[in-house]
């Protein structure tokens, strides 16, 4: 039996990346800058548009929990993620990737037939992302996916958000979390997107129940699930949810509440290209680095430092030396 630092359970979606300008935007009738489902006919149609603009690999395994665990398993932590893939080239890809990167995962046992699902990431020169997501067979992830030993085994239980927008996802969050809390692990969710928290707040809020140990987001998060006025007011109100929450703001410093007092934690200097990933990349790092017994300072410092990697270049992970060379500073 394997013992593993992070469970995580989320989406699983080959992105592709594509580099555009606001005009392709307005012309395509995209909302900048968050995530939006779409069908598989809208899917299509962007990707025939924006072709010619594709900027990084055209298959790669994503999903916002996959890249945190991708990120924490190079951090030196054992990992597991479960989600649901379909049985076509795509979901024996994302299986496949998944696994060479070190992550175990119960993806290839639980395939069935259908779609794997895909997300399109468009890229401005501001290095803003916008998501429009296929979510496929990940639709159909359930209670089933979830994988009790592996999770009973767990040090920490990360929950995607975004698992709030399917019918059969948001109870499969929901059963994730009172396992977790019957096993004894530390639970830990993202909010994942401003648009998820302004319209499935209260489905978020079924997710988190009683209280979770570690909630992640972005200011904009923060302010649309607390419903507060000010990011300080938003603060207060987070504590009733969590025991433990950090709070991260592009280039201005990080918020940490361990628990007992709230720090700010200042951001790395860098020209971000492109920041999507980089809100995963955070969390797998904060984790790791919680899992391998640092403070939630030092935790923060660190994942500080790997999310300015990853904006610093185009796609969610890191190349193999980058990882080495964060791993050897934390």
């Amino acid at each position: 039996m394997n013992n593993y630092g992070i469970y995580a359970i989320g989406a699983a979606l080959v992105d592709t990346e594509i580099q555009v300008v606001d005009s392709d935007l307005q012309a395509l009738n995209i909302d900048k800058g968050v995530m939006t489902l779409v069908d598989e006919k809208r899917q299509q149609h962007l990707l025939e548009h924006l072709h010619d603009k594709l900027v990084a690999s055209e298959l790669a395994c994503g999903g916002s929990a996959a890249n945190s665990v991708i990120a924490a398993q190079h951090f030196g932590s054992q990992t597991f993620f479960s989600c649901q893939v379909a049985t076509d080239k795509h979901g024996k890809f994302y299986a496949d990737d998944l696994i060479r990167t070190g992550v175990s995962t119960q993806a290839r046992d639980h395939a069935k037939d259908g779609t794997t699902g895909k997300c399109l990431v468009m890229i401005t020169p501001d290095a803003e992302r916008t998501m429009n997501t296929h979510l496929g067979i990940s639709e159909t992830l359930s209670v089933d996916n979830i994988d009790e030993p592996a999770l009973q085994a767990s040090k920490f239980v990360y929950i995607e958000g975004y698992l709030v927008t399917s019918a059969t996802g948001k109870p499969a969050a929901i059963k994730t979390r009172e396992l977790a809390k019957a096993a004894g692990a530390q639970i830990a969710i993202s909010l994942s997107d401003p648009a998820i928290v302004e319209y499935f707040r209260d489905g978020l809020l079924e997710i988190i129940g009683s209280g979770v140990d570690i909630i992640f987001c972005n200011e904009g998060e923060a302010l649309n699930f607390t419903q507060a006025p000010t990011i300080e007011a938003a603060v207060e109100v987070l504590k009733s949810y969590c025991k433990s929450f950090v709070i991260t703001r592009g280039a201005e410093p990080t918020w940490v509440f361990d628990g007992e007092a709230l720090h700010q934690v200042h951001a790395q200097p860098v020209k971000a290209v492109d920041t999507n990933g980089a809100g995963d990349m955070f969390a797998g790092a904060f984790l790791a680095a919680l899992d391998q017994g640092k403070t939630y300072m030092d935790a923060a410092a660190f994942a500080n430092r790997a999310a300015a990697v990853v904006v610093s270049q185009f796609g969610p992970r890191l190349r193999e030396g980058q990882y080495a060379e964060l791993k050897n500073a934390l």
